[in-house]
C-alpha cells in the first residue's frame, strides 16, 4: 500500500532570514494580491515569492528566488533524514483544538491503483500553473493533505512520543491558529513509523491540483530523460482520519441571477422530497440543522431573505438514488448531492456544468455573509448546510467517485513554509 519516506527538509534559517512569523503564509489560492504585498512588506523573504510568484515570467523568478535563497543561506537542508511532526492548535466556536500529522514523503501512485485516492475534481487552469512552478524550481514549497485509516491510532501515538520536547519552530498566524513543527531523525523510530502505512491507503483532504501536478511532473522528467527517485514521491501531511481534534467545516451555497425566483414555488415543490418546517431565526435554523445532523438525517435549511428560513429535511434516500443510478449510496448519501440534485438541478435547472463555472451559484464558507448575500440583495436564496463527516470523504473515494465541487473544507489550512521538500 502506501510508501512513504523520511526526507531531508528545506527550512528557512530563521538567523539569516528573519523570524518565522514573517516567513509562512496561508495556501496560495485562498492569498490576495494586496496580502501578498503585505507578507513581502514584513518580510522580503516570506514563502509566498516561491509559492506565489509574480511578473512577466513568475515562475523564472520563482527558480531564480530559490537558487538565491539557498546561496544567502536563507534557507538550507536539513543534515539529516527526518520525518517532521506538525500540529495545529486552533479554536471554533469556543472550543480549542488540536491535531498532529506527520510530514513526509509519498510514492506517487496513479489513482486507479487505489493506494492513494481523491475525493474531487479538478481545473486544468491551477495544474497548469503548479506543473510551470515545479519545473522551475523542483521542490514542493507546500504540503498536500491527506487522512489515512489506523483503527489502533499507533501512528498518533508515535507522533505524541516523539513530540514531547521543544518545539523546532512555533508560531500564531493572524486567524489564531497555532502551527508547530518536530523533526525526528532516529532511524529505528523512523523505521517504525514507515511500516505502520505498509497497509494504508490515503485518501487526499486538500491538494488534488499538486497530486495530480506531481504525477505530471514525473511522467515529464522520465519523457525528458530527467527522472530520479526523488521526482517518484512527493511531500504530504498525513494524520488520522478518527482524530478528534480534525474538523471539517460546511461550504453554504447561494443562488443568484436566476431569470425567474419564486420561493414559494420552491418550497411548495420541494414538498415532495422534504419535510419542511418554519424556523423563527437564524439560531433556531442552525440549532434544527445542527440536531438533523446528530440524528444522521440529511437536511439543510433554505433562507429566501426578510428573516424567511425553513429547515428541508430529506424523507427517503431513495429518491436521490433513483436519479443517480450510476453513483454509489455512500454519493447519494451526501447533503450536498441531495441538495443538488433533488433542488439545484431538477427544480431550478442548474446543471453540473452551470455549478463548475458558478454562472448561478456561488460557495460561501460562513453562514453569516450566505445570510447577508441575500439581505442585500447579492442573491436570491442560501442554502445553509451541515458539514460532510470525514467517513463520508473515505466511503465515496473508496467507491471510486468525486464528490460534488465544494464539499468539503478542512479547517485550519496547513501553512506553508515550515518545511519544504526540493528533489
Amino acid at each position: 500500500m502506501a510508501e512513504i519516506r523520511p526526507f531531508r527538509g528545506l527550512r528557512f534559517d530563521c538567523a539569516k532570514a528573519g523570524s518565522i512569523e514573517e516567513l509562512v503564509c496561508p495556501p496560495y489560492d485562498i492569498i490576495s494580491e494586496e496580502q501578498r504585498q503585505a507578507y513581502l512588506e514584513k518580510n522580503e523573504n516570506n514563502i509566498i515569492r516561491l509559492e506565489l510568484p509574480k511578473g512577466s515570467d513568475p515562475y523564472a523568478q520563482a527558480g531564480e528566488t530559490l537558487r538565491h535563497f539557498l546561496e544567502k543561506g536563507v534557507l538550507a537542508r536539513d543534515q539529516k533524514d527526518s520525518i517532521y511532526i506538525y500540529e495545529e492548535t486552533f479554536t471554533v466556536d469556543g472550543i480549542t483544538r488540536s491535531f498532529k500529522g506527520c510530514i513526509v514523503r509519498v510514492k506517487l501512485e496513479e489513482f486507479s491503483k487505489g493506494i492513494v485516492l481523491p475525493h474531487e475534481e479538478t481545473l486544468s487552469k491551477a495544474k497548469e500553473d503548479r506543473f510551470n512552478l515545479m519545473k522551475a524550481t523542483d521542490c514542493n514549497f507546500s504540503q498536500i493533505y491527506s487522512l489515512f485509516n489506523d483503527p489502533q491510532h499507533n501512528v498518533t501515538k508515535w507522533l505524541d512520543t516523539y513530540s514531547d520536547g521543544a518545539a523546532l519552530n512555533e508560531l500564531t498566524d493572524a486567524e489564531g491558529v497555532t502551527h508547530r513543527l518536530w523533526a525526528v531523525t532516529d532511524e529505528k523510530a523512523i523505521a517504525a513509523l514507515c511500516s505502520e502505512f505498509a497497509d494504508k491507503k490515503l485518501y487526499i483532504a486538500d491538494g488534488h491540483h499538486r497530486y495530480e501536478t506531481a504525477l505530471d511532473y514525473r511522467n515529464y522528467c522520465r519523457e525528458n530523460g530527467t527522472a530520479e527517485e526523488s521526482k517518484d514521491y512527493v511531500m504530504m501531511m498525513l494524520v488520522d482520519m478518527e482524530h478528534p481534534g480534525l474538523l471539517v467545516l460546511p461550504t453554504h451555497r447561494i443562488v443568484r441571477d436566476l431569470e425567474s425566483f419564486d420561493a414559494g414555488a420552491l418550497l411548495e415543490k420541494c414538498k415532495a422530497y422534504f419535510d419542511i418546517s418554519p424556523c423563527s431565526d437564524a439560531a433556531s435554523a442552525q440549532a434544527g440543522l445542527k440536531t438533523e445532523y446528530e440524528k444522521g438525517n440529511k437536511a439543510f435549511v433554505f433562507y429566501s431573505g426578510a428573516g424567511q428560513y425553513h429547515l428541508m429535511v430529506l424523507k427517503d434516500p431513495a429518491a436521490v438514488e433513483a436519479l443517480l443510478p450510476e453513483k454509489s449510496k455512500s454519493y447519494c448519501g451526501l447533503d450536498v448531492s441531495v441538495l443538488h440534485t433533488l433542488v439545484l438541478e431538477r427544480i431550478f435547472g442548474i446543471d453540473a456544468e452551470n455549478m463548475a463555472k458558478q454562472i448561478n451559484l456561488t460557495y460561501v464558507k460562513k453562514s453569516e455573509d450566505a445570510i447577508a448575500s441575500v439581505d442585500n440583495g447579492q442573491a436570491q436564496c442560501a442554502f445553509l448546510l451541515n458539514p460532510t463527516r470525514v467517513e463520508e470523504i473515505r466511503d465515496v473515494a473508496a467507491a471510486g467517485e468525486k464528490m460534488p465541487q465544494k464539499s468539503t473544507y478542512f479547517y485550519p489550512k496547513l501553512i506553508t513554509g515550515l518545511v519544504m521538500n526540493q528533489f
